[in-house]
């Protein structure tokens, strides 16, 4: 039985992790494309290749970081991480060289791995899992806010110097590194015993009992598959949306305000319209209902591919303005619910390891998707290439309709906890 000390201690850490490295990604993030593009001079193929390093390196790291987090430490793998980003954005922001850029992404995109799963594996453990939807709604909510806060202060940092912000955000992600080990208990994981400590089999047995897991649970392959159309779409669109904005529309001539302002502004009403978003979904969603958060997910991907066209096809700037900011809302709400439903499909023993393929899986998309996408832009137009990027969204709605119908024949109608007889048939 977990003491009320101890969850509250970790649902504390938890949310100052989400918050800390949500404002210190706002800061770095807001004017980090145009940096890229007027200090490091980086053309549009470029700017796609950034993407695609980036993605390679989540992609080659994603299943042995996973190993790691459910082997030995998840504690350290996520500390691990935060330094692994810190340096590399450090790297990027003080030498504005297309290689020293390739070379910082590839740092991130290991740290990001180091983090991704094992940090939601952690607070699952250490609160429980009847307690993870709530957390990663309030996380999500508290990542937002503080992305909101780090929006004026990059534009204030980057009216100095594009670099400032990337630097600053660099500094406080390594420092949240460096606090952690101090403050963040694992007291509800059970690392692998010394003695049997192979790297290799450890490695074998742990992708084993998760590709048994997915026998044993079907519902992780229209999880897995609606994971690689979300990335296939993402990538494109993300590196490109900034450009279509300067390339193909007018920004409106209000108190002379330049792009660098209008994008903080478009920031940060995206994320104002986030938060409340999300509050509604945590008010009238019962996450742990299958059936409920298939549907909103189901409905809020909808939207999303809907948003996406909407932005590609727009002819003048408020209907794009209006419809990358459905975009970023719609992402908002879908990420914590898509959180839960791997929770609750995942057996603890093994959850970092399916945390970490699901990201390697969204890496495959985007390395694929993204490079496709930016040859469209290069050869035809942004728009062709911003609509081909919302198409490839479209074959996600078949894997929510295939997760009714196995809701429907009776597979974890529940979604909370794991049939005591998935558990026996792992160990």
């Amino acid at each position: 039985m977990y003491s009320m000390s101890r969850k509250l201690n970790a649902y504390s850490v938890y949310l100052l992790m989400v918050g800390i490295d949500s404002l210190a990604r706002s800061i770095m993030f807001t004017l980090n494309l145009i940096y890229q593009a007027e200090v490091v001079h980086l053309n549009p193929l470029q700017l796609v290749l950034v993407g695609t390093t980036l993605e390679t390196a989540c992609f080659l790291a994603q299943i042995p970081t996973g190993v790691i987090a459910d082997v030995y430490s998840r504690r350290l793998s996520v500390v691990i991480g935060y330094l692994l980003t810190g340096v590399g954005f450090l790297l990027e922001g003080m030498v504005p060289t297309f290689a020293a850029v390739l070379l910082g992404n590839i740092l991130w995109g290991i740290g990001a791995t180091c983090i991704d799963g094992a940090q939601e594996a952690w607070v699952v453990d250490e609160v429980g899992e009847e307690h993870a939807g709530r957390i990663f709604t309030r996380g999500s909510q508290i990542g937002q806010i503080m992305g909101l806060v780090g929006i004026p202060i990059s534009v204030a940092l980057g009216s100095l110097r594009l670099n400032v912000p990337v630097v600053t955000g660099a500094l406080m992600i390594t420092l949240l590194g460096l606090v952690l080990p101090f403050i963040m208990r694992e007291d509800g994981f059970t690392p692998t015993p010394r003695e049997e400590r192979n790297s290799w089999q450890s490695m074998g047995r742990q992708l084993t009992d998760a590709r048994h897991m997915v026998s044993l649970k079907p519902m992780l392959v229209s999880i897995f598959g609606a994971t690689l159309f979300m990335g296939l779409s993402s990538e494109g669109f993300d590196r490109l949306n900034q450009v279509h904005f300067l390339q193909d529309f007018t920004f409106p001539i209000l108190w002379s305000l330049t792009p660098v302002i209008w994008f903080g502004i478009i920031s940060a009403v995206g994320s104002l319209l986030g938060i409340a978003t999300t509050e509604l979904v945590n008010r009238r969603l019962n996450l742990n209902h299958a059936p409920s958060l298939l549907r909103a997910l189901t409905i809020i991907n909808s939207l999303l591919l809907i948003s996406m066209l909407s932005f590609a096809l727009a002819g003048n700037f408020y209907l794009a303005l209006i419809a990358v900011w459905g975009v970023g809302v719609m992402r908002t709400a879908s990420r914590p619910l898509y959180n839960t439903w791997v929770t609750q499909n995942s057996d603890s023993r093994v959850r970092a390891t399916i945390f970490s393929a699901t990201g390697m899986i969204d890496a495959i998309g985007q390395i694929g998707g993204g490079p496709a996408v930016g040859y469209i832009g290069e050869r035809v137009s942004i728009r062709a290439a911003l609509t081909a990027a919302s198409l490839l969204l479209s074959p996600i709605l078949f894997f929510f309709l295939r997760s009714f119908r196995l809701l429907h024949q009776g597979e974890n109608t529940s979604l909370v906890g794991q049939p005591p007889e998935v558990a026996t048939e792992i160990e």
